[in-house]
């Protein structure tokens, strides 16, 4: 499995540059607060991946490397890409090269809400920084036999990371999608799950597994 994960890892991040590239020159926004509608391909996409139902011991946020480390070299770290990313109305502190995030406006994908924050400490309280699949469980479903510098990567990739409204954020914790769902954006939120489960290759334990197929049939069933 080590070589098969390290040509994947290799694959992400190159998309981690792209997307980087993406974020700092085409002004992204966030992905929208729900779609309503998904593509036959994510559920078999979902069908493809690998049970697992054990669990892993040995899990530490230390095993997945630095936090926000600018693994896509553009001179700002992950957390402010993502903040500039999914943030409208962004100011930046002066003279980081529109780097720090100081405020912003933010459509919480998870709740609906928008957030209105004015200055860092607003942000800091009221925006947090989502693992769409938790460490924790990505550690449980495969990430524990990779190398540091592979599960480094994966905690820094913007595809796996998402502004967040703080509450929902604490609420999810490390649950999956059988335990958390979000309350708003559930098509999005499962394709997503789906998506950087398969990126990586990773497996999926029966419950996840279940709780998606019935969120991503009904978003199928409700956009035909």
């Amino acid at each position: 499995m080590q070589k098969k994960t390290t040509s994947i890892i290799t694959g992400a991040i190159v998309a981690i540059a792209s997307t980087a590239l993406a974020v700092n020159t085409l002004g992204l926004s966030a992905p929208p607060v729900d779609t309503g509608t998904t593509s036959p391909d994510v559920l078999a996409a979902l069908d493809g991946l690998p049970l697992n139902n054990s669990s892993t011991p040995g899990y530490t946020r230390e095993e997945f490397g630095q936090r926000w480390k600018d693994t896509d070299r553009n001179g700002c770290d992950q957390r402010n890409d993502v903040l500039a990313r999914d943030l409208t109305d962004v100011t930046f502190k002066p003279g980081t090269g529109n780097c720090k995030v100081t405020s912003g406006t933010l459509a919480d994908p998870y709740t609906g809400t928008v957030i209105n924050t004015e200055d860092r400490q607003q942000l800091g309280d009221q925006i947090h920084i989502d693992h769409v699949v938790p460490l924790a469980l990505a550690w449980d479903l495969g990430a524990s036999e990779w190398t540091p510098e592979q599960r480094e990567i994966f905690a820094n990739d913007p595809e796996e990371l998402l502004a967040v409204s703080t509450s929902a954020n604490t609420e999810k914790s490390d649950a999956g999608p059988a335990e958390w769902m979000p309350s708003t954006g559930q098509c999005a939120y499962a394709e997503r799950f789906v998506a950087v489960l398969s990126k990586y290759e990773l497996t999926v334990s029966s419950a996840d597994r279940d709780s998606l197929r019935e969120t991503l049939t009904a978003c199928l069933e409700g956009a035909s």
